[in-house]
């Protein structure tokens, strides 16, 4: 029989390990609402200073807070008026207390600022995750992306008022 010490041990670390997940998957809807709503502060805050977010062709691969903000700033949301992701079955795994790895899907429509229309992109990320001093953040974000398709003639757009 287990002693109480090494139960409430037990307990402890699966505690740490739900809270962990719980602020991974925040983590994940971070980077949607900061990228979406154009809230640079909050997608930044996802991401360690020395992190690394490869997106692949045709937009590259960038390093840091720096190439985190040539990458918003200079190539992504010049080309985006609006965007809406939804990231989708996460798995997160556990390497130690403080090291975890991440795959979610991602389905994303926006409207292009060229006026051509609606796009359609589908992705899976793939992240590592770190956890230091206590916070959890993106140390690198692998993308996979799977279509990126315009919609011809279409335009996202509010409900009409009834």
């Amino acid at each position: 029989m287990e002693t109480s010490s090494a139960v409430i041990e037990q307990l402890l670390v699966r505690v740490d390990e739900l809270e962990s997940r719980m602020q991974i998957r925040d983590l994940a809807s971070n980077y949607c609402h900061g990228f979406d709503k154009r809230d640079y502060e909050k997608f930044l805050s996802i991401w360690w200073g020395d992190c690394v977010w490869d997106i692949g062709p045709p937009f590259g691969r960038f390093e840091g807070h720096a190439g985190i903000h040539a990458a918003i700033h200079d190539v992504l949301w010049p080309a985006w008026q609006e965007s809406h992701h939804l990231a989708t079955n996460q798995v997160i795994r556990f390497s130690d207390p403080d090291t975890a790895t991440s795959v979610c899907d991602v389905d994303c429509v926006g409207t292009l600022t060229n006026d051509e229309g609606c796009q359609i992109v589908g992705a899976t990320y793939s992240d590592v995750l770190q956890r230091r001093a206590g916070e959890w953040k993106i140390k690198q974000r692998d993308v996979r992306i799977h279509y990126f398709n315009p919609v011809p003639g279409t335009r996202l757009a509010a409900p009409a008022a009834s």
